[in-house]
């Protein structure tokens, strides 16, 4: 609440204000910089054409018919990028480059013209894998060649260039790949090759090798390799090569199953994930996969239902005609650091301005399918999702239409993701969908043969938060803000900036709570596995928002079935996640409904019941936190806070810690009663430094500086700012039930006394806006003096105080009509007791006389005697007794007759 006779900020002063503000948020940033930041990692055009211009071979790739000789084959997971170019002759080449040492190196040369389909080479580069299409299109088209297999893949020892053997010549398209060993752990005597048919099928091969002089490095088996079926009936693979997985799609019935094959060091490989998806395959497209191999290598037209098998990571075949790619089944499977798994896809749909995907969220258990509607599609533009893997988000792409980021840690609330048009969703680095996404945070442009490392851009996202009018859009850049990106203290000044300028803007949700929910989320869960399961990551219990142009709907999917043994790593966090899935993960978040309820009942008991042994470990907890907190700091505070004890905040965070505590163990229980007592005191400590680190910033953009008050003028137009987000702070914290620092209500009030015209203050006293505190109502008292307005002030700040502040600080008011009302509270107290004592045996019946207008000295006489028995109401006040009492009823009476007392 604001009052209406306030002192105003200065419309040009506010005006300004923003302007400094906006122009802080992104420093150095142009307007409409673009959410993904790309860094270039590699280019054929900058890495490898000087390098082959060097050489001579760079003579056919300057004719534009000739601009797709040069590509890249694939990228190894060591870094490595292998590509195949035309020769002069039209030999075809195959090179690689290092992006750690940033150097090409020549690996083979074939004396013909071949159309590459996918290269690998092993990990000590002494082995080569190449498959390819054996004969041009003129030779195909001169049917010269009928009886020879249309594709080869061969085993070539490249250390030095020696013998060649043939793995596959068949008549269906061929994939190789070598499996690389744990980063660090070389294996000289032997390699591991998978070999990915058309056909259906995903063998492996067991290669081993000897090394004879001069280190020649041959293949030691001479007859056939030994090999074993890794996969069968698959209609869709691919290859994780950083973990060494391989996930493939089979069809079962009416419905597909996603599996997973882990391939282990110790040359074992085992299925350990197996996952139902409503993919549709029916017995019509399981023949027309049958046929794709025949369709892919002639000129007839496709069928318009036909979803061809597509193989991931398994090399890139730019070749492929573009009709069959947009037919394909546009599927890949995405996992996190933190055991989130997800399969994206790109869903057919029959409206032409309708784009349909969907997002399996198989850690979650639900999948959401999204469509958007385009305005005015062009006839001629795909409307192929391209996805990319960011870890903490997955990125749906159409170049020139949207960007979408969605949140794969938090995918429940829309809000949390990202949904971008126009000049936001602009990456002027892609613009086609003929993008890869193999590595966490990585991008290949399969067409320019560009990798890029990919990252959201944290002054993009906070001009995107500055710039946004929807509550969705904001909610999602602010969660990005803060549990996205490392917390600094300049993007945590931003963002609080941020907070105090709309907060009167945000209209389903309370900036101040979220950014405290999420920014302790964001520091206490890496310190425990499992810990961001059991603390809550917003303030928002649901979202009925929308997100323009876009519809989602939620099903319920069966949870993936894992089987692993002793694995740790991403399998171990997947299985907790699916765990918790089981448990009904949101109830597993700490929430403080039954904290305020504890709250309540233990601050409206009597002063006698606080000192249980309950209570006494409840402000052991508090001291201990505020203790904890000390440690921290070192310097003195610019804001003045955690100054004084403040009983009410200090049973409110001893009882937090109390209840976390609880909540913490009965399902960390592995981790120790120690760790967790140290994660709960982090928890508060944080709580109450965020709190101090909103206010300090507030404190600094305002330029306030004094830590004492004086009560002799009125406040600022910066002051009353200030009292105005400390009002928001506090209802932040009132709607969470969560503990201020010690000191705030004091500040909160000394403003308010500052800026407020009495009535206002006194109806946010009324209304619980305003807190009395002994240390400000003393000094309130201490430090005006008694003309008509402050005594009009001090006199309706004491009738409302609590009875037992009331009995601490009005002895600090050396006024008459406080002394009176002193005596009064104490003649009224005593006859109480005095009630009580006798109710324990019959009354007489006797008239009924008013004890007020009794003579003077029955009633001091009737009070001394009251005192001797034992009764005193003020023990910690001496000069509060019978004679304090006399002594203010003759001056009180003296001045009603207009006498001089003496």
């Amino acid at each position: 609440m604001a009052a209406a006779s306030a002192p105003k900020e200065p419309v040009e002063a506010r005006g300004e204000l923003r302007r400094l503000e906006r122009s802080r948020v992104v420093p150095g940033r142009e307007e409409g910089a673009m959410l993904l930041h790309l860094v270039p990692e590699f280019d054929l055009r900058r890495d490898v054409v000087p390098w082959l211009a060097a050489r001579g071979w760079a003579a056919a790739l300057d004719t534009s018919e000739n601009s797709s000789a040069l590509y890249v084959v694939n990228v190894e997971r060591n870094g490595k990028v292998i590509y195949t170019w035309k020769g002069n002759q039209r030999n075809t080449h195959i090179g690689l480059y290092d992006l750690q040492t940033k150097q090409n190196e020549h690996l083979y040369m074939f004396e013909r013209d071949l159309r590459i389909i996918s290269c690998s080479v092993n990990n000590e580069r002494t082995l080569l894998a190449v498959s390819f299409h054996q004969y041009t299109e003129e030779e195909r088209v001169s049917q010269l060649l009928q009886s020879v297999s249309k594709y080869l893949a061969l085993l070539i020892e490249i250390h030095p260039i020696n013998n060649v053997r043939v793995l596959k010549a068949v008549d269906s398209c061929v994939r190789v790949q070598f499996l690389y060993p744990t980063e660090g752990r070389n294996t000289p005597t032997g390699s591991r090759l998978l070999l990915v048919s058309e056909d259906k099928y995903i063998e492996q091969f067991d290669i081993h090798v000897i090394e004879e002089e001069q280190h020649r490095v041959v293949i030691q088996d001479s007859g056939q390799l030994p090999r074993a079926r890794v996969a069968d009936d698959l209609i869709w693979a691919q290859w994780d090569m950083m973990e060494q997985r391989l996930f493939y799609i089979v069809p079962k019935e009416s419905r597909s199953i996603l599996k997973c094959i882990q391939f282990y060091p110790d040359e074992n490989f085992y299925s350990t994930l197996e996952s139902h998806l409503d993919i549709s395959v029916n017995d019509t497209q399981l023949k027309l996969l049958d046929t794709a191999s025949a369709l892919f290598s002639s000129n007839l037209p496709f069928p318009g239902s036909l979803h061809i098998q597509r193989l991931v990571n398994f090399g890139y075949d730019y070749c492929q005609d573009q009709d069959v790619a947009s037919k394909s089944l546009n599927l890949q499977v995405f996992t996190s650091k933190a055991g989130g798994l997800c399969v994206c896809c790109n869903l057919a749909s029959d409206i032409p301005d309708e784009i349909r995907y969907s997002i399996y969220f198989l850690h979650k258990g639900y999948n959401k399918t999204f469509t958007v509607s385009l305005e005015r599609t062009e006839t001629h533009q795909l409307k192929e999702v391209a996805f990319m893997n960011l870890d903490y988000y997955v990125a749906a792409y159409l170049p020139g239409r949207f960007l979408h980021l969605l949140n794969i840690q938090h995918p429940d609330l829309l809000c949390y993701s990202l949904f971008l048009t126009g000049e936001d969703a602009r990456i002027d680095m892609l613009q086609n969908c003929s993008i890869q996404s193999p590595l966490k945070s990585t991008v290949l442009d399969c067409n320019a043969g560009s990798i890029y490392s990919v990252s959201i851009s944290e002054s993009a996202v906070l001009r995107f938060l500055q710039n946004s009018k929807r509550d969705s859009e904001r909610l999602a850049a602010l969660h990005c803000a803060l549990l996205y990106f490392r917390h600094t203290e300049d993007l945590e000044m931003q963002i609080i900036w941020w907070i105090s300028e709309n907060l009167s803007t945000c209209h389903s949700f309370d900036p101040i709570q979220e950014f405290i929910i999420a920014s302790l989320y964001c520091r206490m869960c890496p310190e425990t596995h499992n810990l961001d399961k059991l603390l809550p990551y917003t303030s928002l219990l649901d979202w009925m928002g929308i997100i323009p142009g876009v519809t989602c709907v939620t099903d319920i999917i069966s949870i993936p079935v894992l089987e692993f043994q002793n694995s740790k790593g991403f399998w171990e966090k997947l299985n907790s996640n699916l765990e918790s899935v089981k448990y009904a993960e949101p109830h597993l978040h700490y929430h403080n409904n039954v904290l305020r309820k504890e709250w309540l009942n233990l601050s409206e008991e009597r002063e006698e019941r606080r000192t249980t042994a309950y209570l006494r470990h409840i402000f052991d907890n508090a001291k201990k936190v505020l203790s904890h907190l000390d440690t921290w700091y070192s310097e003195e505070r610019l804001v003045p806070l955690f100054q004084e004890e403040d009983y009410q905040q200090q049973l409110l965070m001893g009882l937090m810690v109390a209840q976390l505590k609880d909540h913490l163990m009965r399902h960390l229980q592995y981790v120790g009663k120690q760790k967790i007592d140290q994660i709960v005191l982090d928890y508060v400590a944080n709580l109450l430094n965020l709190v101090h680190r909103i206010m300090k910033e507030v404190w600094r953009r305002h330029q306030l500086h004094s830590c004492i008050f004086c009560f002799d003028e009125r406040g600022s137009a910066a002051e009353f700012a200030v009292f105005h987000f400390m009002s928001r702070i506090l209802q932040a914290a009132s709607g969470l039930c969560l503990p201020l620092p010690p000191g705030f209500h004091t500040l909160h009030l000394g403003l308010g006394v500052r800026c407020l015209p009495l009535h206002t203050l006194l109806h946010y006293i009324d209304n619980g806006v305003l807190h009395l505190t002994e240390t400000c109502v003393r000094k309130l008292l201490k430090d005006l003096d008694d003309t008509e307005k402050n005594e009009k002030l001090k006199f309706s700040i004491v009738m409302r105080l609590p009875e037992a502040l009331g009995q601490k600080v009005r002895q600090f008011w050396n006024h008459p009509v406080n002394a009176n009302f002193i005596a009064r509270k104490y003649v009224k107290l005593l006859l109480e007791k005095l009630g009580s004592r006798q109710c324990s045996r019959p009354i007489p019946e006797r008239l009924s006389v008013p004890l007020e207008f009794l003579p003077l000295n029955y009633l001091t006489s009737m009070l001394t005697e009251i005192e001797n028995q034992g009764v005193h109401p003020y023990e910690k006040q001496d000069h509060v007794n019978v004679r304090f009492v006399e002594e203010t009823a003759l001056r009180h009476t003296v001045m009603l007759l207009g006498l001089k007392y003496s």
